[in-house]
């Protein structure tokens, strides 16, 4: 079967077309035959990359970027809007990944995808919108270390000037004059400091001689605590054994007869604690306590009833009347009256 020109032509034409489109597409990111998953991120900036830059996840690449737009949000915040496609049909983006865009190496800018472990949160699908990061290069990251270090060095020369300029003033006729003059002083007093010491020689050699016999006093004084060295050691022998035998004749007794008085009031409180002995029948025997409290009160009663009724206990005859009650005698009597005096 043959065919015209016209119909080899337009068959031609027409594959011409396709393989044009779908060049068209693939330089622009898409993969040849098309049917790619296709993303949305948001960014604050677009770290530098451009369309048609590669998608990579740990370090193989699986999509393309599409294209780099400005857009607004609702928030009326300006962002980047990057469309991504993902050309692998086994790869899905997990909900807790991180999508970021920046410099891949020195010279390669693109999207790096950093997978998370955490998948519970699901996937996302293609269409959805995505908040990404930016990540910083290299060079910004130095720019930020060296910009305050540079700020410093130029503070620190302008200071260094400063300083030049202070060191330029003063060095002047008028502080080469100044700084002649302080020499000329250090001269004057260096000469003082040289007759100073020149009188305290001359001084010296005169009194020599007297300091000659001061020392040979000194010398004598100590020989002659030398010979009376062993003389001192004897007395001072004397005064320690005096001493010890005072200590020995009188602490010691005294120690003794301390430690016994101890051990007496010891057994003494003792026996007192247990109930033995007068001492301990008076703290421990509670019969002795209740009669001397019972004792003390009749006591008391008597007296009160002698105040109030001394007729009952004593009788005074009138005209040879009859005595009654009990007779007193006169010293019984004063010693009644003494006792209720005092209970007055």
């Amino acid at each position: 079967m043959k065919f015209s020109k016209e119909i080899k032509v337009g068959v031609i034409t027409v594959l011409a077309i396709i393989m044009l489109v779908t060049g068209i597409n693939f330089l622009k990111g898409n993969s040849f035959f098309g049917g790619d998953d296709t993303y949305y991120a948001y960014f604050a900036n677009s770290g530098g990359v451009l369309p048609a830059s590669n998608v990579i996840v740990n370090g193989v690449i699986v999509g393309k970027i599409l294209s780099v737009d400005l857009t607004q949000d609702k928030d009326s915040l300006k962002k980047v809007l990057i469309s991504f496609n993902i050309q692998d049909p086994n790869f899905k983006i997990s909900k807790n990944d991180i999508v970021q865009v920046g410099a891949l190496d020195f010279l390669n800018k693109g999207m790096t995808i950093i997978p998370s472990d955490n998948i519970l949160n699901g996937f996302y699908t293609p269409g959805d919108y995505i908040q990404g990061e930016v990540v910083v290069d290299m060079l910004t990251q130095a720019k930020t270390y060296i910009d305050p270090i540079n700020k410093k060095l130029q503070h620190m020369m302008g200071s260094v000037d400063q300083v030049i300029t202070s060191i330029s003033s003063f060095w002047d006729t008028t502080a080469t004059s100044s700084l002649e003059g302080s020499m000329q002083d250090v001269k004057l007093a260096i000469k003082r400091f040289g007759n100073v010491a020149s009188e305290v020689e001359s001084m010296v050699v005169s009194e020599k001689q007297q300091l000659h016999r001061v020392l040979e006093n000194v010398e004598s004084i100590t020989n002659n605590l030398k010979l009376s060295n062993d003389q001192i050691t004897k007395i001072v022998g004397n005064t320690q054994r005096i001493t010890d035998d005072l200590v020995t004749a009188d602490f010691k007794k005294v120690v003794g007869d301390a430690q016994k008085t101890i051990q007496d009031l010891n057994l003494l409180l003792k026996d007192a604690n247990e109930g033995k002995g007068s001492l301990g029948k008076i703290l421990k025997d509670d019969q002795l306590y209740n009669e001397l409290t019972n004792t003390n009160k009749r006591l008391q009663e008597l007296v009160e009833d002698i105040q109030l009724h001394p007729e009952r206990y004593i009788h005074f005859s009138v005209l040879g009347a009859k005595t009654k009650g009990i007779p007193l005698t006169k010293t019984e009597e004063e010693k009644l009256k003494k006792l209720l005096e005092e209970n007055k």
